[in-house]
């Protein structure tokens, strides 16, 4: 086999791991907690099927590449909960160790061509990356709405840290925002989300 192949399936063998990072979200009719390869393919279909809800116009498949690489980096870095203020100060140091590590097992111009993406959603300036954040947060509260708002109850969510997190869901879908708001409304009347 020739390094390059080599290499490449190297890193497609790696990232199989990302189905054992389960997150804080369980899957619908109150299933198991999800793991971060199902929430990363769940989200990138959902971009493909609501695309014409974006704020821009945007190319699709970059958005949905970045859904399924945006959390490649969980394999070493571990999930850290959206709601999570003490996780949320190592995340970046974390998940950087960890893209320069995984991303390295690919050839030099698929690794920068990688980095370059995931980088791009971290940064949130682009009309593709703000409509991928908002499949980041739609995804998740959708499932939670499915199960009761089970999970906002659990770790005693308020409504400032769910509207903190849904502010980048506006930035790419004013129309999906708007839904997201309907809900959590919902939730905060039923008490699911503190006050």
């Amino acid at each position: 086999m020739d390094e390059r192949l080599k290499r490449q399936m190297e890193f497609a063998l790696e990232i199989d791991k990302e189905k054992n990072v389960f997150r804080q979200t369980h899957l619908s009719g109150h299933g198991r907690n999800e793991n971060d390869a199902e929430h990363a393919w769940h989200m990138a279909i959902m971009a493909y099927l609501l695309k014409e809800y974006s704020n821009e116009s945007v190319d699709i498949s970059r958005v949905m590449i970045m859904c399924l690489i945006h959390d490649i980096v969980e394999i070493d870095a571990g999930d850290t909960y959206a709601y999570d203020s003490e996780g949320l100060i190592t995340q970046k140091a974390r998940e950087d160790a960890a893209k320069e590590r995984i991303f390295s097992l690919l050839p030099e111009d698929q690794k920068a061509e990688l980095i370059a993406l995931f980088d791009e959603f971290e940064e949130n300036k682009t009309a593709e990356a703000k409509f991928a954040h908002a499949m980041d947060n739609l995804q998740p509260l959708m499932l939670n709405n499915s199960n009761g708002g089970a999970d906002w109850r659990e770790h005693g969510v308020t409504k400032d840290q769910v509207y903190g997190r849904q502010s980048k869901t506006r930035e790419g879908s004013e129309k999906l925002f708007e839904l997201t708001d309907r809900i959590i409304r919902q939730h905060i009347e039923s008490g699911n989300i503190k006050e």
